[in-house]
């Protein structure tokens, strides 16, 4: 029960660490070297911190994950 339960946290944090790190790296842009004039991305935090957030979603293995899914679906 308790091996199910840490390979539950472990796919769910694989997942979602990229999209947090994505975040805060856009936050960052924006607060070290965003601009305050009319500069789309990195004059506005919430856009930043979106767009961030979009390269961290990239940067998941999906292949992995769509790879693992259908070997699991063949077992059942």
């Amino acid at each position: 029960m308790e091996r199910n339960r840490i390979k539950i946290i472990w796919k769910w944090t694989k997942r979602v660490f990229p999209v947090l790190t994505g975040a805060s790296a856009g936050y960052a842009y924006y607060y070290y070297i965003g601009c305050s004039g009319s500069c789309p991305i990195s004059g506005n935090p919430y856009i930043s911190t979106i767009y961030g957030a979009s390269a961290g979603f990239l940067l998941i293995d999906w292949k992995q994950i769509f790879n693992k899914n259908k070997k699991q679906e063949a077992e059942e």
